[in-house]
């Protein structure tokens, strides 16, 4: 690790979707990712902190027939079939939005707002670091924000600030932006539809 990273990163997508053990590789991924949706509580009441929302952009089907269909192949068998999935809506003509339920992560799911990513259960860990593989720079990186303690020279020496600043901070990512990290109809990038 030669620099460390400083621009915003949605941290649900590093840290939550590895989760689903969707393999990295797989076609077909997430425009963004989310831990809250702004109509959730409007319609799932107190029962939707537990969730975790996927947005896909869906190939067109005039334009990319064997998109669209290799798509439609994809979300019964990698989304809809998922032990996780519990619904989702359309929220524009080619954008879908899916809802997982994350009860079984629901420590993690707490962790995560807070950016306690250190604390994060090994089993989340492992299903994380599986995910990035242990090739590359971004590897390192996600390692180094669940295994802070072994990166703290590193990043000491990179930040020029002590050791010991860097322990009693414990983290070395910052926390979720909330709102970055929540679903909005009116928030969805114009440039997807291009």
């Amino acid at each position: 690790m030669k620099q460390i990273y400083r621009n915003y990163f949605q941290k649900s997508k590093v840290f939550l979707y590895p989760l689903l053990e969707i393999p990295k590789g797989t076609r077909f991924v997430p425009a963004s990712t989310y831990v809250d949706y702004n109509m959730a509580n409007m319609i799932f009441g107190n029962n939707s902190e537990n969730k975790f929302y996927c947005l896909y952009v869906v190939p067109q089907e005039k334009k990319q027939k064997d998109a669209h269909k290799a798509y439609r192949i994809f979300e019964q068998f990698q989304l809809k079939e998922h032990s996780l999935y519990e619904d989702s809506w359309n929220i524009e003509k080619h954008l879908i939005l899916y809802m997982f339920d994350f009860s079984i992560f629901k420590k993690d799911l707490k962790l995560f707002r807070k950016g306690k990513y250190s604390q994060f259960s090994e089993y989340s860990k492992k299903r994380i670091l599986n995910f990035f593989g242990e090739i590359g720079t971004i590897s390192k990186y996600v390692e180094s924000y669940l295994y802070p303690e072994h990166y703290y020279e590193t990043y000491s020496e990179l930040l020029n600030i002590s050791v010991d600043i860097l322990e009693e901070t414990k983290e070395l990512c910052d926390i979720p932006d909330k709102e970055k990290e929540t679903f909005k109809k009116e928030s969805i990038p114009v440039d997807i539809f291009k």
